[in-house]
């Protein structure tokens, strides 16, 4: 009867095993097999190499290091400026105030829309063309002419002004874990502290943070996750890689197959060793959330 039970389960889960191996394990091992060939993805020849590829990657590559920082850039403002808001309305919107149902729909507009569409749409209000920057109009009739500028062709202003726009476009994700995560903490808790004499600050640091931690490590790791792999935002905003100002690791994955001499073989071991960065990056998340826990 055990061996029957065990077959049982083993049958219950076999359709979703078959998907990830398919999906998932196959191509990770093909791709991974690819990064260890010289391939220019036509012909049939491929020149083995090993692991050259690899070591390029991360001892030659400055290029890749340099969308690497970029990225973790944009993370880090997605990290804190992003999620603290994102946790900010979704507490306020947790209370009893006027019209929060609206606003819960209103906050989770952005992430559902295209980001080609969010880019081209954000980029036609913060272009540099005469009299259709809405940004600099709106600066100049506010009486601050001073503050106008040329935000995406300034080398100086265009990865903020991205990380900004990846932001606004992200924040209703979390926006939305964080309500949930609201929600499931029982008010009791609130109304027994207040008796008690707690101020509000004392309430949100004695209950609301701790309880939520679970919830804000996943939020992180989410946010990683998604801020890393930015791409098409990027692409519908300055176009691309912008002399290297706004590349991305996707980005430069995306060259090394799209340039005169294509790099299948190098773009595979690219993809590979920015998905093992992602993988340790969210364990050492994971980890350290346990210690703080």
């Amino acid at each position: 009867m055990k061996i029957k039970d065990t077959l049982e389960n083993y049958v219950f889960i076999l359709p979703a095993v078959v998907l990830f191996s398919i999906f998932y394990i196959i191509p990770f091992i093909w791709v991974f097999q690819l990064g260890l060939f010289e391939w220019d993805g036509i012909s049939f020849t491929k020149v083995f190499v090993g692991f050259d590829n690899f070591k390029e990657i991360f001892f030659q590559d400055t290029n890749w290091w340099r969308a690497m920082w970029n990225a973790s850039y944009i993370t880090l403002i997605a990290l804190t400026l992003q999620n603290i808001l994102a946790f900010m309305l979704a507490w306020a919107c947790d209370r009893e105030i006027k019209m929060k149902n609206f606003y819960r729909v209103v906050f989770f507009i952005p992430p559902v829309l295209s980001e080609i569409v969010v880019g081209m749409a954000w980029r036609f209000i913060i272009n540099d063309i005469e009299g259709a920057n809405v940004i600099n109009r709106m600066l100049a009739a506010a009486g601050f002419p001073n503050l106008m500028h040329h935000w995406l062709s300034d080398p100086k202003t265009v990865l903020n002004v991205v990380a900004a726009v990846h932001c606004w476009k992200g924040f209703g994700w979390g926006f939305l874990i964080f309500l949930a995560g609201l929600q499931t903490i029982p008010h009791q808790l609130y109304e027994a502290a207040r008796v008690d004499g707690a101020s509000a600050w004392q309430l949100m640091k004695k209950i609301t943070i701790p309880l939520m931690i679970p919830v804000m490590v996943l939020v992180a790791i989410l946010t990683v996750l998604g801020s890393m792999q930015a791409f098409a935002l990027i692409l519908g905003l300055v176009g691309g890689e912008f002399a290297g100002h706004t590349s991305v690791p996707v980005l430069r994955i995306l060259a090394a197959m799209r340039s005169s001499s294509p790099r299948f073989g190098y773009a595979c071991a690219q993809g590979i060793s920015f998905g093992m960065i992602l993988v340790i990056i969210s364990f050492i998340q994971y980890r350290l959330s346990k210690k703080v826990q």
